[in-house]
């Protein structure tokens, strides 16, 4: 369950608020560096701190630390028993929405790589 401080801190939306609506709100979440890169190394199982940090390479310690707590703090992500990092209830349901960025994703590469792109 997401705190109502820690909501307030992510700028999430109010139920009914109409200058903050929640795919804004989301979009606000998700489009942070590195934000859905953590999201996807988690969409399968748990993964500790040092696992994140290898398989995201490049991603600084506090960056990561800083995007954990962030997705901890809109209920998205929780510590398991061993202290590994997993997806909640409410971030299981991001799975479906994950897999089809990812499969869009693949029909884009092939369309970046055959130079098929017709910008209007």
């Amino acid at each position: 369950m997401v705190k109502k401080h820690d909501a307030n801190r992510l700028a999430l939306p109010r139920h009914g608020s109409e200058d903050n609506p929640p795919i804004v709100a989301t979009l606000n979440l998700l489009s942070r560096r590195w934000m859905l890169r953590v999201l996807w190394e988690l969409r399968d199982g748990s993964c500790g701190f040092r696992e994140m940090r290898a398989r995201c390479r490049r991603l600084s310690p506090d960056t990561l630390s800083c995007r954990l707590s962030e997705l901890q703090s809109a209920g998205i992500i929780a510590r398991d028993p061993q202290g590994a990092w997993v997806l909640t209830e409410l971030g299981v349901a991001l799975r479906p929405s994950l897999m089809a960025l990812n499969d869009w994703s693949k029909q884009w590469a092939d369309v970046v790589e055959g130079g098929e792109i017709n910008v209007k």
